[in-house]
């Protein structure tokens, strides 16, 4: 068993200044989840993708948590959930009916969803499912749509899913190592402390099979893709932030677009100098957009991007 795979005990590699928060844990269908809960009021749900985990969005949480309850969930095969060597435990299906079930077992309503990569179409798939329970949402370089017939799309995951880049997921850890570096727009953001924390969650071949194994389902996963944007209409007239790095290496302006003529109330902020992970290279312009998104106040954006109304 890993070090992280020490279900239930939080390890002793979790900084406490970086990571000020009390771990709790969930017996879900396909093994225990870790996942934050701080403060009280209005439920803000954060929902990471690959190779993230909750730590991606402690400056955020700590910016709200005062005035909005913050949730954010690892899923199985993340962070300090359990591991799993089911491959089925590894589709993003899977992940999202682990996270309903956690939403569930909450008895969480009223959610403004913070979804982000993988955490767009497994958020969103509670949204079409249960749109009753969810008031808002905020998208952050995400998608929720085939893009089987997109090469660019289409060439990442047959090369990360190919034989080849499974042993660079598992045996060199490529995505925190290679992946996450080249997605920023300034690497100094990821410190080394912070560096340490992604490494950690994930140190060994036998921790990485869920982030080897999501690469594939961007293409594999095209019908249940198709099954959520198909219902889009369940969610995309809520109340809608959308934050965007532009210099993301995964998603593009394309994709931006895609969300900008579907949504019908949003809000929409990029970030010229940033990349995919908001929450890691802008926490505080990131807080002050949605605490100003969840009291209803139109935003003025500061920071390096611009807005677009």
């Amino acid at each position: 068993m890993t070090e992280s795979g020490m279900f239930g005990i939080r390890p002793g590699w979790v900084s406490d200044y970086l990571f000020p928060f009390r771990s709790s844990f969930f017996d879900s269908a396909r093994g225990r989840m870790h996942y934050l809960d701080e403060g009280q009021g209005e439920p803000v749900v954060f929902v990471h993708g690959n190779p993230s985990w909750s730590f991606e969005f402690r400056g955020v949480i700590q910016g709200l948590r005062e005035q909005y309850r913050c949730v954010a969930v690892d899923h199985i095969g993340f962070g300090l959930s359990e591991r799993t060597a089911l491959p089925e435990d590894h589709s993003p299906q899977a992940h999202a009916d682990n996270f309903a079930s956690l939403l569930d077992h909450l008895g969480l309503k009223d959610i403004t969803l913070y979804l982000t990569d993988w955490g767009g179409p497994i958020g969103l798939d509670f949204a079409r499912r249960y749109p009753e329970r969810v008031r808002r949402l905020i998208l952050s370089n995400t998608w929720c749509w085939p893009v089987n017939t997109d090469c660019h799309f289409l060439m990442f995951s047959r090369m990360m899913s190919s034989p080849v880049g499974r042993f660079l997921n598992r045996r060199c850890n490529f995505f925190v190592n290679q992946v996450m570096p080249r997605a920023v727009g300034d690497r100094k953001t990821l410190t080394p402390e912070v560096m340490r924390h992604y490494r950690q969650a994930q140190p060994d071949s036998s921790s990485r099979l869920a982030c080897a194994a999501l690469p594939g389902h961007i293409i594999g996963a095209s019908d249940w893709l198709d099954s959520i944007w198909s219902a889009r209409d369940s969610f995309v007239d809520k109340p809608s932030l959308v934050l965007w790095g532009l210099k993301d290496i995964a998603f593009r302006q394309k994709e931006l677009s895609t969300w900008q003529s579907e949504l019908t109330d949003s809000i929409c902020h990029t970030f010229g100098r940033c990349g995919h992970f908001l929450a890691e290279e802008a926490p505080d312009s990131v807080t002050q957009l949605i605490a100003e998104f969840m009291r209803g106040i139109p935003t003025n954006y500061v920071g390096s991007g611009r807005k677009h109304g």
